[in-house]
């Protein structure tokens, strides 16, 4: 009797390993509409921290549009206005005004300057840029083990923690090929944003190769709506803000 059940024990502890392999990447892709639904439009504050205490802060309104399409407008502070960013798949572009056309830009720089690098600011749903390898769950966290599809992405590995029953990330730590911890993500304040949308108003990152800096970005107003292909084009970066 004590072998049979010990052989059923076992059964069912690789059976649900194996769901737990087979169903990460659905998943990594209910976390990511969690996070954010199809469309939407938002308001983030980006603050820098530095470890004198002194602060700088970016206001920006973003929108995006299924899985790999985002733009967003700097409205402060004043010497940032105007400037905007366009991110679709992999291909990320900033606008200035006045300087003519869209420069490229790369998911490792940073258009604020903090830790908060473009891929962050830019974030596409994790599941067009990673695949889920492995899920653990651990005491009503599920920790899913995500790999890069590409080279080009900002991270090789992101080991993410989320809250198995709300399926919202709680701390996402990102690696580089070599093992190397980059940074870590703190999700905060979960927020009722209304029309189904409840998630962290707050994300905190800190790195360990910066030590002493912090970058924190706030979430306010978002909302679901509606968005015409034509606002994730190149011709549409300096009229982002008329979506407003």
């Amino acid at each position: 009797m004590k072998k049979y059940i010990t052989g059923s024990v076992l059964f069912l502890l690789v059976v649900t390993s194996s769901v737990f392999a087979i169903d990460g990447n659905e998943l990594l892709k209910k976390v990511d509409r969690n996070l954010n639904p199809e469309a939407f439009e938002m308001y983030r504050k980006l603050i820098n921290m530095e470890p004198d205490g002194s602060k700088k802060e970016f206001i920006m309104y973003s929108v995006k549009k299924g899985r790999d399409q985002v733009a967003s407008v700097f409205l402060s502070p004043a010497s940032e206005k105007g400037r905007a960013t366009l991110r679709v798949g992999e291909n990320m572009w900033l606008y200035i005004p006045n300087v003519g056309k869209p420069i490229r830009i790369t998911s490792l720089q940073s258009v604020t300057g903090g830790i908060f690098n473009n891929a962050d600011i830019m974030r596409l749903d994790y599941s067009a840029e990673y695949n889920c390898d492995k899920v653990e769950h651990e005491g009503g966290i599920l920790v899913l083990h995500l790999k890069a599809k590409s080279k080009s992405i900002a991270y090789d590995r992101v080991k993410m923690r989320v809250d198995d029953q709300k399926l919202l990330p709680l701390k996402i730590e990102c690696f580089a090929s070599s093992g190397m911890l980059i940074k870590t993500l703190y999700f905060k304040k979960i927020q009722d944003f209304g029309d189904g949308i409840v998630r962290p108003a707050v994300i905190e990152t800190d790195s360990p190769l910066h030590k002493g800096y912090k970058s924190v970005m706030i979430f306010a107003k978002m909302k679901k709506r509606d968005l015409p292909d034509e606002a994730f084009t190149l011709n549409f970066l300096s009229r982002i803000e008329s979506l407003r």
